[in-house]
Order: structure tokens, then sequence, then C-alpha cells
């Protein structure tokens, strides 16, 4: 069973758990869209197809907050308050060595390879990367792993792992941004932990927070 965090008739927010995928591709393991949808016609006993529109992706090894609009009113709103950055966004990382300041921001151009699923981070404007950005403070640490909160102004693909190792702190697991070892569930120490932002119809100021995982990525957090 996937942690429901927060249902209303216009939104499903639930706490993704690493390894799941936000939509289908071709694997063809089950989305969490398809479980939503699963979830919302057991539960509300609704007849034939029922909608669920995805708003935003957190990465298949990355676990936390996912909101889903159950109208497409609501995915209209939804997409256009990220597209506006309109939305706070906090996640939590681990990550293997602990930065040389305590806090910062960081800013590099980033440029996807589609082939090879990676991302490339560039320290200066570079003419095929998007200019990304994020902020970062040190929370805690225990043997040798460190605990970032980390806020995200722009929302690029693999934006936070390879800005982090870019820093030279590598978030727990994650080997294909320089980790020295996997985790044994194949997840990575990042986890999307809060959510905030105007509800697209009732207008009240939204905050949905997930629990941390209880795996080897944050044992010592968790």
């Amino acid at each position: 069973m996937i942690p429901v965090l927060y249902e209303d008739n216009h939104l499903l927010i639930v706490n993704k758990p690493a390894g799941w995928l936000v939509q289908g591709d071709a694997t063809g393991d089950q989305p969490l869209v398809e479980w939503g949808k699963e979830y919302i016609k057991e539960k509300y006993h609704k007849p034939g197809a029922v909608f669920l529109g995805v708003v935003h992706r957190l990465d298949r090894p990355v676990s936390g907050v996912v909101a889903l609009a159950r109208t497409s009113k609501a995915l209209e709103r939804m997409n256009a308050l990220f597209q506006k950055r309109e939305t706070e966004k906090t996640y939590w990382a681990v990550v293997t060595k602990m930065p040389r300041q305590p806090q910062g921001t960081l800013v590099h151009w980033l440029r996807k390879d589609e082939t090879k699923n990676k991302t490339t981070a560039y320290a200066t404007e570079h003419p095929e990367g998007q200019r990304s950005e994020l902020s970062y403070r040190w929370l805690r640490s225990e043997q040798s792993r460190h605990l970032l909160e980390v806020k995200p102004v722009t929302g690029r693909p693999h934006q936070i792992r390879v800005q982090l190792a870019s820093l030279g702190c590598p978030i727990v697991g994650d080997l294909k941004y320089g980790a020295p070892e996997p985790l044994p569930d194949a997840s990575i120490a990042l986890h999307a932990r809060q959510l905030s932002f105007e509800h697209p119809v009732k207008k009240e100021w939204l905050s949905v927070e997930a629990p941390l995982p209880q795996n080897e990525g944050w044992k010592f957090f968790s």
C-alpha cells in the first residue's frame, strides 16, 4: 500500500516509495499514476475510467511527495503553479561528504543526454544547458553521512543529484553521480520531504510533508 498523505475531490498526494515510476515506461512496470487510478476506483466505487493527471515527477530511485490531479481543471491549475514556480519544494538528501560550506546556493547550466539518461553540470553558461539553481543547508551528520535540506528554484532532470555531485557531495547510493556503492534496494538517499502551494480550487495554502523511508539510506536519520 502506498501511503496517501492528502486527498480530496481535486487532488491525490502520496508518499512515493523509491523504486516506483511516476509514469509508465518501456519496462512495463506499474506506475504510480495507474496505482492511483485503481485506488480511487476501488475506494469510491467509480464505474468506468478514472481520470488522474501527473503534475510533476520524481526519479525512480527517489522517494517522497508526489501530487496527482483528480480533475482536468486541477491538473491545468497545478501545471500553471509549477511552471510559474509558485510552489515551495523541500528535499532531504544524505550525502557521502560534508560540503565545505554548511549552507549555500548552487547555480549550474545542466544538459541532459537522453540516450544515457544522465545530466552534465557546467559551472558557466553553456549553449545547450539550462540555468539551474538550488539552495542547501546542512542539518546534521552521523557516522560519515551528512543530512542536507535542499530547496530547488528550478526543476531540471536529475538537478539535485548532479548539482550536489558537482559540489563533491554525491548522494548516498547514487552510482550514476559518483556515490562509491549502491544501497541494497537500489534507491538513493534523496527524499521529497515537503511540497507547499495554493490549493488549485480552494485557494487555501496547503503544505504536505512525507515521512522518511525506513531503509538503509536513512538509517541514521529516520
